[in-house]
């Protein structure tokens, strides 16, 4: 299904009917992922969720977005697509529960037009990884030949140079991304969103894969202690994507919290 936000066609999937759950992706990914938890809620929940702008079958946006500017998108999805709904909880897999700690963090319920009574968050993005020695000498070895190619004026006479650098020393995720997305993807994981993490006073389940390295347990440990309410399960061998390297438990562990039958 395709709708129009603020000028921008974003892909999105609406399945099931029930109370209004809807799902935020992570970076680099689409909401074709989700499908066997998607079927899976359907059962008893109206299960909705989108490529986000820049990912999937969705428009980019025209300049740069940081964590706000995808908080912003969320709610006018909502509003636009189902204005009458007056609870939503929502489910977020690393940067998509990066978006809904700061919606929550810094929205009212009269600014959002709807109250959310529960949240999943799985593998969730949010606490600004602290570099490790390796990455710390990468990134210090990028500056310096960044440097070079500034001063020796090389970077301006092949602009092409620089953006051969940054795709070296970048991550896949980087690398993969256009300039928008990837001037975007510095913006969203450089903001540490742990002041927001009390404000999440409603019931939080976190789901967290003990070999995930991208957003390693410990995060989720933190965020257990942060959030008044919450409660971690750890999924034995799954990595960043638990929701699809044990989806059998994820989903036991899911209905559980949503009162689905499994």
């Amino acid at each position: 299904m395709n709708t129009e936000i603020n000028g921008l066609k974003i892909n999105y999937r609406d399945e099931g009917q029930g109370p209004l759950l809807v799902m935020l992706h992570g970076w680099g990914s689409n909401v074709d992922l989700f499908d066997g938890v998607i079927k899976f809620a359907a059962k008893k929940y109206h299960v909705v969720g989108m490529d986000m702008p820049g990912f999937g079958k969705s428009d980019e946006p025209a300049e740069p977005w940081e964590v706000s500017d995808f908080v912003d998108f969320v709610i006018a999805f909502v509003k636009k697509l189902y204005p009458d709904e007056k609870e939503v909880i929502f489910l977020g897999h690393s940067m998509g529960g990066r978006v809904i700690i700061k919606m929550i963090g810094t929205k009212s319920e009269d600014e959002l037009g709807f109250r959310i009574p529960k949240v999943i968050l799985t593998d969730s993005a949010g606490i600004k990884p602290i570099p490790s020695g390796k990455q710390s000498s990468k990134t210090k070895r990028y500056k310096f030949y960044k440097s070079i190619l500034v001063n020796t004026g090389i970077a301006k006479a092949f602009p092409g140079t620089l953006e051969s650098l940054q795709k070296k020393f970048g991550s896949a995720d980087y690398a993969a991304a256009s300039p928008v997305m990837r001037a975007s993807l510095v913006k969203v994981v450089n903001e540490d969103l742990q002041e927001y993490m009390p404000a999440l006073k409603m019931p939080v389940l976190l789901i967290w894969g003990d070999q995930d390295t991208a957003t390693p347990l410990s995060d989720g440990q933190q965020m257990e202690k942060l959030m008044p309410e919450a409660g971690l399960a750890v999924i034995q061998g799954a990595g960043h994507y638990s929701f699809l390297d044990n989806q059998y438990l994820f989903n036991k562990i899911l209905g559980s919290f949503l009162n689905v039958d499994f």
